[in-house]
């Protein structure tokens, strides 16, 4: 070779094998990895999972991959014992984009939380003492900085119990309950419950631009809230009769959540601008909220909600989708709190769910009111235990999910490596 020619970089695939265990968890269903299966930076896992799940050469359907082609089956845990005096495990919820080369590190999953502390008690990070037939488990978002305790039943051996009668809505099979406590999850990105400027609701101008080139500019009622994940929670009577129902297909209806999500981004604070909140499909997340729907039937909603994830309507609703919405109905000057009392009022049923005074042991520790938040989704229903701080503020929110173990092993993919 002279020193003229030019030396040339190759690209080359290189093979390999993680570790892995697949789980339902909730609704969603992803990848369980032992953090010290992947690369030590964070900033090198992208090649690994997006290839492992399926999304190498931007493939929406991740063919080649063990990712189900949509974004609540493109998901990943990763997890490892905890060195924090406050929790037994840390977990680290990963996104992968379905039909796009990239990860998103932004926010958390409830559903995958719903898997962590089964999957801890089967690799065997926790153990419980014998005889133990429940087991409190704490658990440490890194992505969020918050501790859910999830309660978890036991089998005669001390291993997580699968099996169970506890059916929840979008899984036909049922399975043991494991109860998901969201601790202060109030400010989980933000810092703050109303980020924009405190406000529980306002009027966004939004500007649809490239999304929906023949639509003129809008404005729509939201709340803009942060627990447990951000969402932008969009009134639909404040644009149902001007866009909603004279939109003709899915995809430009999908582009005008899209468009009222990113503008909701913007005066949250998270991005910059409307072309900056679409690079994060992830956070924050949206959600169009209606008033109940009622029936004879004595389990009345007390709101319904159609939540949307990585662009797309999602099939049921976000465990984090369910606990903002509780919160939010906690406070009385939101869209959600609003929407309720208007649906209990037209049909002449009794307003949202009333708030039950606190045990007098619970009154010591400073909790104050407790409620209890039934949200109809597109599936059916979801519970959510609400507990208030005495003077004000979010204690704690529990919902209930399963999970299942679906198999375990390696799965194999290749990497592009940069070779001369």
């Amino acid at each position: 070779m002279t020193a003229t020619e030019v030396v040339t970089k190759t690209r080359r695939l290189t093979r390999h094998a993680l570790p892995c265990v697949l789980m339902r968890a909730g609704t969603s269903k992803g990848l369980f990895i032992h953090r010290e299966d992947l690369p030590a930076r964070e900033t090198d896992w992208a090649p690994h999972l997006v290839s492992a799940l399926g999304s190498r050469g931007n493939d929406p359907r991740q063919i080649d991959g063990i990712g189900g082609g949509s974004s609540t089956t493109s998901k990943v845990a990763v997890v490892r014992r905890s060195q924090r005096p406050d929790a037994d495990i840390d977990w680290t919820f990963v996104q992968v984009a379905v039909g796009k080369e990239s990860i998103d590190l932004t926010g958390t999953c409830g559903n995958m939380t719903s898997g962590v502390a089964p999957f801890a008690l089967q690799e065997g990070l926790v153990k419980p003492l014998q005889g133990q037939t429940k087991m409190d488990i704490r658990i440490y978002n890194t992505n969020t900085d918050r501790i859910v305790i999830e309660t978890v039943a036991l089998d005669g051996t001390g291993d997580y119990e699968e099996d169970g009668n506890f059916i929840i809505p979008g899984v036909n099979t049922p399975g043991s309950e494991v109860k998901c406590k969201f601790v202060n999850p109030v400010g989980s990105m933000t810092g703050q419950l109303f980020p924009s400027a405190g406000q529980q609701q306002q009027i966004l101008r939004v500007q649809p631009g490239s999304l929906i080139p023949n639509e003129e500019p809008f404005d729509v009622r939201v709340t803009l809230i942060d627990s447990a994940n951000p969402f932008v929670l969009i009134d639909t009577t404040s644009i149902q009769t001007t866009l909603l129902a004279t939109i003709p297909s899915d995809s430009a209806r999908n582009a005008l959540v899209e468009s009222i999500r990113r503008a909701g981004a913007v005066a949250m604070g998270l991005a910059t601008d409307m072309e900056t909140a679409g690079r994060t499909r992830g956070t924050p997340k949206a959600a169009l909220v209606y008033p109940p729907s009622f029936t004879k039937d004595s389990d009345n909603p007390d709101i319904r909600v159609q939540a949307y994830s990585m662009g797309l309507p999602h099939p049921s609703l976000q465990l984090t989708g369910a606990v903002t919405v509780a919160v939010a109905l906690s406070y009385p000057d939101t869209i959600v709190a609003a929407l309720s009392t208007m649906g209990a009022m037209v049909n002449g049923v009794s307003p949202p769910t009333p708030e039950q005074s606190p045990p007098p042991e619970d009154r010591k520790k400073g909790l104050g009111p407790e409620r209890e938040v039934l949200i109809e989704h597109s599936k059916g229903t979801i519970n959510v235990d609400v507990t208030m701080e005495e003077h004000g503020g979010v204690a704690s929110c529990a919902v209930s999910r399963t999970a299942r173990r679906l198999f375990e092993g390696k799965v194999r993919y290749y990497v592009q490596e940069d070779d001369i």
